[in-house]
């Protein structure tokens, strides 16, 4: 049984489409992360998974729970935090966590988990003057009571210092080691590459692709950035190098290096028509396409991405996640 899984989720507003036919598995015990532009429908689906708003067709399940006909169930055995929380000026963090306690029905202590969000200096001050910083961590805090089976989080990085997302970060990995799901959105790349299993990306209300990184970034085919220590560079290397097939351009950096964009598999021959050229190889290393290029590329309009026939062209390792 999946954690989460959305099977042809159509969410329709009047004449506008939010989500158009998803389907999505996620796996017990792995962090996924869930991107896309600002619209693309990210916190629809997630609203759906919390029966926020129901779906037009198809069906999202929680746990082996229909996300909507057993919503309260749901609500119990997840983690929330939602991109549009509300907290109340007048009760301080601890009160806020207490309050979080007694719904969960669990006994554990208020200052544990603030301590555990950073903010247990914080404990008795009233909400209404934290920073947004400090409200995305009680909110997390509260998030945390009852070790969900599942967290689900919205933009959980948002307005959060650098140390605040490192924090974050470590929070969302230890949840995950003791065998909680994280199923977060976010638009902060940086964040999804650092801790992410595999990843979905929306466009447009349509799922466009889904798996690990690596696997997007391979599939994409993009050119690499391909730096090559040679000794002394010649007209004739350069020429040799501009002829591979794979190779789209070439310059000199210096007299000594090579600045080569190619497709992957082509940066073998791209050393052996140095060599055959003259050059002497001293040293190489590569640029991978940044998540930033990657999320540009598969977010981009339909007619210069990955499309084949009208139809986004998805990838999930060894397992079938989504049908195109």
């Amino acid at each position: 049984m999946d954690a989460i899984e959305l099977a042809g989720v159509t969410k329709q507003y009047g004449d506008v489409t939010a989500l158009d036919d998803v389907s999505l598995s996620v796996e017990k015990g792995e962090i996924f992360g869930f991107l896309g532009p600002n619209g693309a429908g990210k916190s629809t689906t997630i609203d759906i998974l919390l029966d926020f708003v129901r779906p037009t067709d198809g069906t999202a399940t929680v746990l082996g729970l229909d996300a909507q006909r057993d919503s309260l169930a749901v609500r119990e055995r997840v983690g929330i935090l939602p991109d549009g929380y509300h907290l109340y000026d007048r009760l301080t963090a601890r009160q806020h966590v207490a309050f979080a306690i007694d719904s969960k029905g669990t006994d554990e202590d208020p200052l544990a988990l603030l301590e555990r969000v950073g903010i247990a200096d914080a404990a008795d001050r009233k909400a209404g003057g934290f920073s947004k910083g400090m409200k995305q961590r009680l909110v997390l805090a509260m998030a945390l009571v009852g070790d969900p089976e599942i967290l689900i989080l919205d933009e959980p990085s948002t307005g959060l210092d650098p140390n605040g997302a490192r924090e974050m970060r470590d929070i969302i990995r230890a949840e995950r080691d003791r065998g909680a799901t994280v199923f977060f959105s976010s638009h902060i790349l940086e964040q999804v590459e650092a801790v992410c299993d595999r990843v979905g990306i929306l466009r447009d209300g349509k799922l466009v692709a889904v798996d690990t990184i690596d696997a997007l970034r391979d599939a994409l085919g993009t050119d690499v950035r391909f730096t090559v220590g040679v000794g002394t560079v010649t007209d004739d290397i350069v020429d040799a190098v501009s002829a591979v097939d794979g190779v789209s351009s070439v310059q000199s950096d210096g007299d000594d290096t090579l600045s080569v964009l190619c497709l992957d598999d082509a940066k073998i021959t791209v050393l052996h028509a140095i060599e055959t050229a003259g050059g002497t190889i001293i040293d190489f290393e590569t640029d991978e396409t940044s998540l930033e290029e990657m999320f540009a590329a598969y977010t981009s309009d339909p007619s210069t991405d990955q499309m084949a026939d009208g139809e986004p062209v998805l990838h999930s390792g060894d397992r079938e996640v989504v049908g195109a």
